[in-house]
């Protein structure tokens, strides 16, 4: 049974930091892309970062500067450090792993809430 769990959502002030943590299991993590995606009430559901095994990283134009993704292939993890947080940045966090060759098998998180306020 595949599953991802994320953890490290919170309240946060603005300015304020937060890291989100997503361990997979039950595949082979470095066959995956994975990603961060995160949800405002109202909001489409947008990809916040997304990192190969390769190394390659995309993140979100609103995002780049203050977020970072890594992962860890030997232990099945990826994190995202969130720094310099803006209310905007409120939203609900998912991980999600993306198959590299087959995109159909994928797989996410439930999901963290992020709030950013004073």
């Amino acid at each position: 049974q595949v599953q991802l769990v994320e953890s490290g959502g919170g309240l946060v002030q603005p300015g304020g930091s937060l890291r989100l943590s997503c361990v997979a299991s039950g595949i082979i993590f470095r066959d995956y892309v994975v990603g961060w995606y995160r949800q405002a009430p109202g909001n489409q559901r947008e990809l916040v970062a997304a990192m190969r095994s390769s190394g390659s990283i995309n993140y979100a134009d609103s995002v780049k500067g203050r977020f970072t993704i890594s992962r860890d292939n030997a232990k099945n993890t990826a994190s995202l450090q969130m720094n310099s947080l803006k209310p905007e940045d409120t939203a609900v966090y998912s991980c999600v792993a993306i198959h590299t060759i087959s995109t159909s098998r994928n797989y996410w998180g439930q999901g963290t809430q992020v709030t950013v306020s004073s």
